[in-house]
Order: structure tokens, then C-alpha cells, then sequence
């Protein structure tokens, strides 16, 4: 009898590693997906459910449908918000311009950034215009607490980027109690806010023998309302300016220093652990060159810093524009709405005026200028960070 011969078909090529591979992107999904999911329930969630929200005539429960009509609140009409998002598209197209075309030719250089310029120039025409057609004919008070926001974030991060970095290059060197020094720098970034915030009350306070009218008192300078003041401070300072480039409040400025108080010490810190990567070998060649130590500040610490610099600048402005609890404790009625940044529009809409869908809708603004603000660093910013 012959034997029945049973033929196997060959395995497929590539069959066993293209199980393993399935495998292994099943089990990197299952980590992930803790993670994933804390994101999806407490941070694309809410943000959906308020874009919804922002949809409804919505106060205490949810009523009709109005569509944009809380958008158009804010804006006045779409034609304004299309104005002045069509300057700034032309802002980001002279600056594109600016940076990209025509490098490989001088001629074209020049061109392009006299090109750049006009456009530059036509866009920021273009974008005042749209904003004056919606201050008049929408949301004066929201879009008032986006220009004390904008206050408060120009006052704030820059000096604390700057300070931050001089105290670290300082606390780096070799000097007696750098490490109390470090802490003492930190602790108003660690201490609750709210607290903290209650102790500034106190320093800026109406009375004469306050803290601050007591220091200004030194150099001769009258006692001032602080936080109490509605008045813009170039104006306090004999200077006859109007509008925007007014400045900020004297009330503000109170704040705008609160901050940066609280905030120095976390650049100092993470700006410390900036210069940790820098090598020593660098400082050492520049010394052997003759270099000094404030060339050495400027040629190599602060470009071998830019990193940090960027992380914080940037980390400054997403958190300036949402900073709510000290601002909430050192706020005071008289000073009007000189301090009401957008943040804290937001929360009195909801909490307090019960308009749920107005606030909603003023928040998806605030993110996405937030989220515009951070793109456009992102790009100018970014591109220049050296990382050699």
C-alpha cells in the first residue's frame, strides 16, 4: 500500500513578524491608554462640552439653540472678525517674507524685506481697523480683559525671564550660601498663592505707612492708591497718552510685580539646571582667549541658554494668560476694569452671572488665542533657538 503523502502548505513569509509587531503595538496601546484616557475625561472632554455649551442660550440649564450668537456677542459681526484676521494673516506674511524669500540673492533680500515691510505695515492697518469695528460693536469688556491680559503677560515674562537668568548665572558661581540663596529665591513659588497674594494686600495698601508708599516715600515720591488705582501709570506720570499704548494701571502693576515675585524663582531654578549642561571646558577656552565674564555671559551663556529660554517665554505666556488666583485676591472694585484680565471675565459670567453659554464661548476664544499665541512663538521664537 503507498502512503498517502499530505502536502503542508508553506508558511507565508513574514507572517510570525508580522504578529509580533501586532502584538507589540497592542501591548504600547494598552500602556498608553491610562494616560489616555485621564486626557480624554479631563482635558478633550471638557473642552468639547464647552464648545457645546458655547452653542446654547445656556444660564442655569440649557435653553435654545442660538448657534454663533454668543461668538457674535463677542465680536460685533463676522465681517470685523474677518477684517482683523485678515491682518493678522498679513502680519504672518511679511514675516514669512521676511525670514524665507529670496535668500540665495541680495537683491531679492532687499526686496523682500521692503516687500515685507509694507505688507508688515498694511496688516497692522488692516488689523486695527477690525479690532476699533469690534470694540465699538461688540463685547467691550471681554475684549478690554484681553488687552489687561496682554498687560499683564508683557509685564510679567519678560522680567521674570531675565531676572531669573542673571540670578541663575550668579547663584552658579562659586560664592558662600548659594544653596540658601536657591532656596530663598524659591519659596514664593512653592508658597499657595492665595496666601501670598493676602501679604501683598497688606504691602499695597492706601495707608501712608504701608510697605510700598514707605519705600516711593525714600525717593521723595507721594503716596499712591496701588491697587486701588484705575488710572493708567504713564498717565500718574505726567505723560498725556491715550489708549492702548497707556499702559497698564497702577492697580496692575501692583499685580505685574506680584508675579514676578512668584515667579522668578522657578526660571532661576530651571535656568540653573540650563547651566548645568552648559560644559566647562567652554568657560575655560573663553578665559584662555581673554574673554570676560560678561562676554562670557553674552556669547555663551545666553545662546547655549536659548533652549530654556524658549521652554520658559513660552511656558510664561500660556500661563499669564490663564493666571486667576492672585489676580481674583488683589483685584479691588474701585480699580475697575484696569484688572479684570480674561480669566477672571470668565469665571464672574459664569459664576456669578450665571451665563454659561457666554462664558463658555468667550473661553474657546481665550484658548484659541492661547493656542495662537503659542504657534506664532513656536515659529518666530523657535527657529532661532540654537541647540548645538
Amino acid at each position: 500500500m503507498t502512503e498517502a503523502i499530505i502536502s503542508v502548505p508553506p508558511k507565508k513569509p513574514g507572517t510570525t513578524l508580522h504578529k509580533l509587531r501586532t502584538r507589540e503595538q497592542i501591548t504600547g496601546y494598552l500602556f498608553i491608554l491610562p494616560a489616555l484616557i485621564i486626557i480624554l475625561v479631563f482635558g478633550l472632554f471638557p473642552i468639547g462640552y464647552s464648545l457645546y455649551m458655547s452653542l446654547f442660550n445656556w444660564r442655569v440649564t440649557k435653553g435654545a439653540f442660538v448657534g454663533g450668537k454668543n461668538y457674535l456677542l463677542i465680536f460685533g459681526s463676522w465681517t470685523n472678525l474677518l477684517i482683523t484676521l485678515a491682518g493678522i494673516a498679513l502680519i504672518v506674511v511679511a514675516f514669512w517674507i521676511w525670514n524665507n524669500a529670496f535668500k540665495s540673492l541680495n537683491k531679492g533680500q532687499k526686496a523682500a524685506k521692503i516687500i515685507a515691510a509694507v505688507i508688515l505695515i498694511l496688516g497692522g492697518v488692516i488689523f486695527v481697523t477690525g479690532w476699533g469695528y469690534m470694540y465699538d460693536a461688540g463685547n467691550q469688556k471681554f475684549l478690554n480683559s484681553l488687552i489687561v491680559t496682554l498687560y499683564y503677560a508683557l509685564g510679567t515674562v519678560p522680567a521674570e525671564v531675565i531676572i531669573g537668568m542673571i540670578l541663575a548665572f550668579l547663584l552658579y558661581q562659586d560664592i558662600v550660601g548659594k544653596d540658601l540663596f536657591r532656596i530663598i529665591y524659591f519659596l514664593p513659588y512653592v508658597t499657595p498663592s492665595v496666601t501670598s497674594a493676602v501679604v501683598f494686600q497688606i504691602i499695597f495698601s492706601l495707608r501712608e505707612t504701608s510697605i510700598a508708599n514707605t519705600i516711593i516715600g525714600w525717593f521723595g515720591i507721594s503716596p499712591q492708591k496701588w491697587r486701588f488705582e484705575p488710572k493708567p501709570l504713564l498717565n500718574l506720570l505726567g505723560l498725556d497718552v491715550s489708549g492702548f499704548l497707556s499702559g497698564p494701571s497702577l492697580a496692575l502693576v501692583s499685580i505685574i510685580i506680584y508675579g514676578i515675585w512668584a515667579f522668578v524663582g522657578y526660571n532661576t531654578v530651571i535656568f540653573l539646571a540650563g547651566l548645568g549642561n552648559i560644559p566647562k571646558e567652554t568657560y575655560e577656552a573663553a578665559e584662555i582667549d581673554g574673554a570676560s565674564r560678561a562676554q562670557q555671559f553674552t556669547n555663551i551663556t545666553m545662546p547655549l541658554l536659548s533652549p530654556t529660554t524658549f521652554y520658559l517665554v513660552l511656558i510664561g505666556f500660556i500661563g499669564t494668560f490663564k493666571s486667576f488666583n492672585h489676580i481674583y485676591v488683589l483685584r479691588t472694585p474701585s480699580a475697575g476694569d484696569s484688572v479684570i484680565t480674561t480669566s477672571l471675565l470668565i469665571f464672574d459670567n459664569f459664576y456669578k452671572a450665571n451665563q454659561y453659554g457666554v462664558a463658555t464661548a468667550q473661553a474657546i476664544v481665550l484658548f484659541l488665542v492661547i493656542l495662537g499665541l503659542t504657534l506664532a512663538q513656536n515659529k518666530l521664537i523657535g527657529e532661532r533657538v540654537f541647540y548645538g
